[in-house]
């Protein structure tokens, strides 16, 4: 039997909190010029808030939130600060979802897709009432790399999320860009697809 989407949030969840115990962990093991040069970088870094008004971060803040996208896409925590150069979100996607098959095709993709992974995030399935669930997206797969080709996601969704159905036709997906060199993430581009007979 396969996780459900809100076990596999769980899950992911309890492996989000092992990523920042040892990143926070690491941050401990820096040097002070380590820290300063975090610190500095900080400075002309921002966030954003819940309610998305700017606000300053601090070095540790920013070694969080860099280092996590390096670990989770499979990479070393960071301890130099990287050179920060932003990350373009990726092109429209073609989401084509039948009883039999779910694929995923981007428009465009960069020329240059060395240090790029793109991580696509989907909701369980939805009835038709539903006209927005992407917060209940979350990670069905590990990221991939960046092709023009479609990729195959019904099993690994599937597994996780449960099929899509009559009653539950419906699936919102976040997908985004992360720089596996810098840990930078892209803007986050919505979708939805329902299935088709």
């Amino acid at each position: 039997m396969g996780f459900s989407c809100d076990s596999y949030r769980t899950a992911f969840q309890s492996s989000v909190k092992a990523v920042f115990k040892q990143l926070s962990q690491a941050w401990q093991g820096l040097t002070n010029e380590q820290i300063l040069a975090w610190n500095a970088a900080a400075n002309t870094a921002q966030g954003k808030s819940v309610l998305g008004t700017k606000s300053k971060i601090s070095g540790a803040n920013l070694f969080m939130r860099l280092n996590y996208w390096v670990v989770y896409c499979g990479g070393s925590i960071m301890t130099a600060v990287p050179n920060l150069s932003g990350v373009e979100a990726p092109a429209e996607a073609t989401i084509a979802l039948t009883a039999s098959a779910m694929t995923f095709t981007l428009a465009d993709i960069p020329s240059d897709v060395t240090n790029l992974k793109l991580v696509i995030q989907a909701s369980e399935p939805q009835g038709n009432g539903i006209t927005r669930a992407y917060s209940k997206a979350s990670a069905f797969d590990d990221p991939y790399t960046p092709v023009s080709t479609a990729i195959d996601i019904k099993a690994k969704y599937d597994a996780k999320c449960g099929a899509p159905s009559a009653g539950s036709p419906k699936v919102f997906f976040k997908y985004f860009y992360v720089n596996t060199a810098t840990g930078e993430k892209s803007g986050e581009v919505l979708a939805q697809a329902k299935l088709s007979e």
